[in-house]
């Protein structure tokens, strides 16, 4: 990426991982990073599994036990997550091989064993265009102002793109950003921008808690790594109403479902309100899957809305239903449904006509534009 310098962190000193005891797990680790994988799967009564290119493949012989996969995993936690994962038996941490790389660990339970999915972490924070991603998301990094959410399941690149955007900005514009993750997946350098990365369980004990803490430190911009819960939900809201530019994800699959989310966790009484907050905050909501392409890999297929006037007054009113037809009334403004991407991965032969059908939310409209065009 562009920008000199070492990767910039802020919190304080604090004892790394005991790598010395994760022998099992560095290996494990090792074949992934050797096979260009992005997930291991640890499963009791499985064989340790990886994911290459959207698919499982089996790394070892034997079913896993629980005592297996804890004594692998346990010891690379961080100790905030080992004492977080001991209380609730579920925590997420950072973990860092010399020479291989960075991963992302999720240890949890199921049906009373552990299990554990770790993620390889890329070491380069990829362009934009290097995503594959459709021109008009660039426009989002070009914002003042407002909340950006994007949404979509886990494994869909959310935090991918997020990071190529802020990317963008350190690249063009010399801005205060500020990340609030858990844990931290991409570490940027400073560019024209100043970067301040902040991590939960490390920097801080809490999202609600770093996001106060970070609207105290002037920041133009405000990357909320996921929005988990009403609190930070609040206090996103109230900093993008007040000026600054805030980024954040959620595990949702288009514009309807990702404002019900947010106005769902709230009481019942206080729901309203925060559609009006809602309808003031927002300046985008974009959502992406990855599907498999005809030759090899994955390729993202995207929708976005660009938040106007019309889907400001549906969202104040609980007309979701019309958030749809905003995108096609925006486009001007950048919006696209996901039935245009999915047609332009048709137009551009990286996807089949029927694979495509099978991805979209409104599969006629995308059938009408194939259609259209021959296909």
């Amino acid at each position: 990426m562009t920008g000199a310098g070492n990767p910039v962190r802020v919190q304080v000193s604090h004892p790394e991982p005991d790598t010395h005891d994760s022998g099992q797990l560095n290996s494990w680790l090792q074949e992934l990073v050797s096979r260009n994988g992005s997930d291991l799967l640890l499963v009791a009564q499985a064989p340790a599994s990886i994911r290459v290119e959207g698919s499982l493949v089996s790394i070892g012989n034997d079913p896993l036990s629980h005592e297996e996969i804890e004594a692998a995993v346990l010891s690379a936690l961080a100790p905030h997550a080992r004492q977080e994962y001991e209380q609730n038996h579920v925590a997420d941490s950072s973990y860092r091989i010399e020479g291989w790389g960075r991963f992302r660990i999720n240890l949890h339970r199921e049906r009373g064993r552990a299990a554990a999915t770790v993620r390889a972490l890329p070491s380069k924070i990829p362009a934009l265009d290097e995503l594959r991603l459709p021109p008009g998301i660039a426009a989002l990094a070009k914002l003042q102002r407002g909340l950006v959410i994007i949404g979509g399941a886990t494994g869909s690149g959310k935090t991918t793109t997020l990071a190529a955007l802020v990317n963008e900005i350190n690249r063009r514009e010399a801005r205060h950003i500020v990340t609030i993750e858990d844990p931290i997946e991409y570490e940027h350098s400073h560019g024209l921008s100043i970067i301040e990365q902040v991590e939960i369980g490390i920097d801080a004990p809490d999202f609600p808690i770093a996001l106060r803490a970070a609207l105290r430190q002037a920041p133009d911009v405000i990357v909320v790594g996921e929005m988990r819960d009403p609190e930070t939900a609040r206090i996103a809201l109230s900093a993008a109403e007040t000026g600054h530019l805030v980024f954040t994800t959620l595990h949702t699959t288009d514009a309807a479902s990702t404002v019900s989310r947010i106005a769902d966790s709230f009481p019942q009484e206080r729901q309203h309100s925060v559609r009006a907050e809602m309808a003031m905050a927002l300046a985008a909501m974009l959502t992406q899957t990855l599907i498999p392409r005809r030759n090899g890999g994955r390729v993202p297929a995207v929708e976005l809305l660009m938040v106007g006037y019309g889907a400001r007054q549906h969202i104040r009113k609980n007309a979701l239903q019309h958030l749809q037809q905003e995108i096609t009334i925006t486009r001007k403004q950048g919006s696209f449904t996901l039935e245009e991407s999915l047609a332009q991965l048709v137009f551009q032969n990286e996807l089949g006509r029927e694979d495509a059908l099978v991805r979209a939310l409104h599969p006629e409209d995308l059938d009408t534009m194939l259609k259209a065009k021959g296909f």
